[in-house]
């Protein structure tokens, strides 16, 4: 079955254009096409997509409002959100990821990453464009005092350590998967462990914590 996608963008030459992208890749059909957020949030509700791809930039509700509405902490039922948009600006990408986004990409970023975000996000993952993923990681640590991280309801066991390192890093199920030498299934559930335990609504969520609690560090020869 397909991966069911409505497409949001104020451009109408870019949106016809990820449309024609996304219909191309295997596995995914755009079901809805929307020229801004208002109508985006309206035919997401409607249609129930598996993914909504939205721009951040559009008149009247933008895509990170559009993202919250749909997948916000107080939606009961929220959806794979995907953010997409030509600005490298980590104040977009943080305020989208805390509004319940799945991924983010810039949208030079080809078919190829493209399709594995909706992928990725259609399959609770999630995917951020790597040239901002570690920076703006790090930055949610390194950036100055914030406010205390809160406390595990429940101490993590050894291997939620472990995976909870590997879902900071970007890595997918399948990537954890091969790395710790377990199945995917047992991958899944530590996952749904450490979204319990942290009281994480999706794996950025997961990362985030990890990152403010210093449970993984940025490399010391790495510069962003």
């Amino acid at each position: 079955m397909s991966v069911r996608v409505v497409v949001a963008d104020d451009q109408e030459i870019v949106r016809t254009g990820l449309t024609m992208i996304l219909n191309a890749q295997p596995g995914i059909e755009v079901v809805g096409e929307a020229a801004n957020g208002q109508r985006a949030v309206e035919l997401a509700r409607a249609l129930r997509p598996d993914v909504c791809l939205f721009d951040i930039r559009m008149p009247g509700v933008d895509g990170i409002e559009a993202t919250r509405l749909l997948a916000g902490p107080t939606v009961a039922d929220p959806l794979a959100v995907v953010v997409i948009t030509t600005f490298d600006l980590d104040e977009y990408v943080y305020a989208a990821l805390r509004a319940g986004a799945r991924g983010f990409l810039l949208k030079d970023a080809g078919p190829a990453l493209l399709s594995q975000a909706v992928h990725a996000a259609a399959d609770g993952d999630a995917l951020i464009a790597p040239s901002v993923t570690a920076r703006l990681l790090t930055a949610f640590a390194g950036g100055g005092p914030a406010a205390p991280s809160a406390q595990p309801v429940e101490p993590l066991t050894e291997r939620e350590e472990q995976v909870l390192a590997t879902v900071a890093s970007g890595r997918t199920n399948s990537e954890i998967a091969d790395e710790l030498y377990i199945t995917l299934s047992t991958v899944k559930t530590h996952v749904a462990s450490l979204m319990a335990k942290l009281g994480a609504r999706n794996r950025v969520e997961i990362a985030i914590w990890a990152y403010e609690t210093n449970r993984v560090r940025r490399s010391p020869d790495r510069k962003y």
